[in-house]
C-alpha cells in the first residue's frame, strides 16, 4: 500500500494538507508531524513513559489529532472526552483513565479546570489550548523541543469509554502491541481498507461527529493515516455537509442515520443544489437506520452508502449498497478476521432467522473493561462479546438487527421491537425524531408509548397523533401500534445520534422496580 502510517507520509510529502479545520485554517502534513514531535518530546520531558495516559477535552479540530499522532508514536493511551460532560464526568474519566496529562481547551475551561482540581491533578499536568487558568499553555509545552523524529518510537493506543447507558463509563482499553509506530497504522486503518477505501490524495475525509467518538477516531484517524486530508466540523450542519463535500470534493466519511433523517428533510431545491459526485463511501453505523430513511439516501447518493455494525469493543459486519438492496434491511456479513453468533438466553447457537442476542469477536484481539472484571466477564461467551443487541442470521450468513435487548417491549408475552415501529413513524414528513418504549400496564404488563418530536411547523397534538398513528395502517401489525403519542420539542440524542432512551422512559418506571 505503499508509505505507511502518517509519519511516513508527512516526511515524504510535507507540503500535504492534512487538516482542514472548521474555520478554514489549513494545515500541512509536514507542520503538523512538527508539532506532533514537539509534543512527543515535551510530554517525555514532564516524566510520560509507554503505557502512561493522557486525556483531552477539545473541539474537533488539529489539536486533537496533533495529541492522537503523538500518543500512537510514544506508546500512550489516548482518551479524548466528551465536551457535554460536567465537571464530576470529566474527572471521573480523568481518575479512571489514569491520565498523567489533561489538555483543556479556553471553550471548555470551565468544566475541565474544575475536572482537573476535582481528580487531583498537578498543575504541572494540566495544559491549555487557548487561555486557560492554572494550564500550561501547549504553545509553551512544544517550545524548544525538537521537530525531527524521535528515538525508541513504539505504538500507542486509544482507550474510549462506552456511552455509560447504565451507571458511569467505562474504559475499553487494549495491550500494547510493542509494535513499530509506522507498521501499527496499518491495523489503524484496515477496517477503512475493508470497504474499499483508497491510499492518498485526492481522497478528502469529512469529520462529522465529535472527536471523543470512537468512529472518528476509527475513521478519521484511519483517513489521516491512508495520506486523507482531514475536513473538520465544529458542529452538525446538514446543509454545510452538502457545501462541504462540494467546496472540498470529499470522498468519504462517516455518519449516523439521525444525520441521514436531517440532510433529507431539507427542501428538494437545497439538496439539489450540491455537486456530491465526489462521494465514494457514504458509511453509516451507531444506530438501527430505518430502511426508508437508507432507500431514500440510496437514491439520492447512489450506490456509495455503506453501512457496518460494530462496537468500541471490536469486531464487526459490512453492508455494501449492492448487499443491502439485495438484502434491505441487513447490516452485513462479518469483516475479515471477525466472527458473528447468534444465542440464546441459555448461551446456544439459534437457527438462521430465530433473534437472539448478537455475540461477536475479532480474531484474537482481546478487550477488558479497566477495572471492571465482572461487567468484562458478562460480555462474554466462549470467547465472544455482546454489547446487548437483539438480531438474526439469516441462511446466507447475513447479519440483520432487531432491537437493544434492554429496548424489547414484552406485551401480552409478545415480544415487541420499538426499533420496527420507529422504523415506520420516522417516513411521517411530520415526524423529525421519535423514541418507542414499553410503558407499565397492569393487563399487559407493558404498553407501547412513542414520543415525537414534530418538524417544522408540524403542529404537535391529538391530530397529528391521529394522523401518525392512521399513516400505519398496512403497514404495521395493529399489535404493534404505539397506544399513546407525547410530544417533545427536542429528543435526548447524544452528539452522536445515539437516542438516550431512558431519559423518556424512566419516569414511567419510577417504583416500578423494572431492571432497565
Amino acid at each position: 500500500m505503499g508509505s505507511l502510517g502518517f509519519w511516513r507520509r508527512a516526511q515524504e510529502n510535507p507540503g500535504w494538507i492534512a487538516v482542514i479545520e472548521a474555520d478554514g485554517t489549513r494545515h500541512a502534513a509536514g507542520d503538523l508531524l512538527a508539532r506532533v514531535n514537539q509534543l512527543t518530546c515535551g510530554l517525555r520531558a514532564r516524566g510520560l513513559r509507554p503505557g502512561d495516559g493522557i486525556a483531552a477535552v477539545l473541539p474537533n479540530g488539529v489539536a486533537p489529532l496533533e495529541l492522537y499522532l503523538a500518543a500512537l508514536q510514544s506508546g500512550w493511551y489516548f482518551t479524548p472526552i466528551n465536551w457535554h460532560f460536567t465537571a464530576p464526568e470529566i474527572a471521573h474519566i480523568v481518575r479512571d483513565s489514569e491520565a498523567r496529562a489533561l489538555f483543556v481547551h479556553e471553550r471548555f475551561a470551565g468544566a475541565g479546570v474544575l475536572a482537573a482540581d476535582q481528580a487531583g491533578l498537578p498543575a504541572a499536568a494540566r495544559f491549555g489550548y487557548g487561555d486557560v487558568p492554572g494550564c500550561t499553555p501547549v504553545a509553551d509545552l512544544r517550545a524548544g523541543q525538537p521537530v525531527t523524529m524521535p528515538a525508541d518510537r513504539t505504538a500507542g493506543s486509544t482507550m474510549h469509554y462506552t456511552s455509560g447507558t447504565t451507571g458511569r463509563p467505562k474504559g475499553v482499553r487494549r495491550e500494547l502491541s510493542g509494535l513499530d509506530p509506522d507498521e501499527a497504522s496499518e491495523l489503524t486503518s484496515v477496517l477503512l481498507q475493508f470497504f474499499g477505501i483508497t491510499t492518498g490524495p485526492p481522497n478528502v475525509h469529512l469529520v462529522t461527529s465529535p472527536n471523543y467518538h470512537t468512529a472518528v477516531t476509527v475513521f478519521g484517524g484511519g483517513a489521516i493515516h491512508l495520506g486523507h486530508t482531514l475536513v473538520c466540523m465544529d458542529a452538525w450542519d446538514a446543509e454545510q455537509v452538502l457545501a462541504l463535500v462540494e467546496r472540498h470534493q470529499v470522498t468519504n466519511s462517516h455518519m449516523v442515520p439521525t444525520q441521514f433523517k436531517r440532510m433529507l428533510s431539507l427542501p428538494a431545491q437545497t439538496r439539489s443544489r450540491y455537486d456530491l459526485s465526489s462521494m465514494r463511501w457514504l458509511i453509516h453505523a451507531a444506530a438501527p437506520c430505518p430502511r426508508g430513511i437508507k432507500q431514500a439516501m440510496l437514491d439520492w447518493w447512489g450506490p456509495r452508502v455503506y453501512e457496518y455494525y460494530a462496537a468500541t469493543e471490536g469486531g464487526g459486519t459490512i453492508a455494501t449498497p449492492q448487499d443491502w438492496l439485495a438484502r434491505p434491511g441487513t447490516v452485513g456479513t462479518p469483516w475479515p478476521a471477525s466472527e458473528v453468533m447468534v444465542a440464546d438466553d441459555a448461551g446456544q447457537e439459534c437457527p438462521a432467522g430465530v433473534p437472539g442476542t448478537v455475540y461477536m469477536k475479532m480474531g484474537t484481539s482481546e478487550f477488558a473493561y479497566k477495572d471492571d472484571p465482572a461487567k468484562t466477564e458478562a460480555s462474554r461467551l466462549r470467547g465472544f462479546f455482546t454489547v446487548g443487541d437483539i438480531g438474526y442470521l439469516d441462511d446466507d450468513g447475513f447479519l440483520f438487527l432487531c432491537d437493544r435487548k434492554s429496548d424489547m417491549i414484552i406485551s401480552g408475552g409478545a415480544n415487541i421491537y420499538p426499533a420496527e415501529i420507529e422504523a415506520e413513524i420516522i417516513m411521517n414528513p411530520k415526524v423529525a425524531d421519535v423514541a418507542v418504549f414499553g410503558i407499565p400496564d397492569d393487563e399487559w404488563g407493558e404498553q407501547i408509548k412513542a414520543v415525537v418530536q414534530p418538524i417544522g411547523s408540524a403542529q404537535a397534538g391529538p391530530a397529528l397523533a391521529a394522523e401518525i398513528l392512521g399513516s400505519l395502517a398496512g403497514r404495521l401489525a395493529r399489535m404493534k401500534w404505539p397506544r399513546s403519542i407525547d410530544f417533545v420539542d427536542e429528543m435526548p440524542r447524544d452528539p452522536s445520534g445515539k437516542l438516550l432512551k431512558r431519559r423518556l422512559r424512566d419516569p414511567y418506571w419510577a417504583g416500578q422496580g423494572r431492571a432497565i
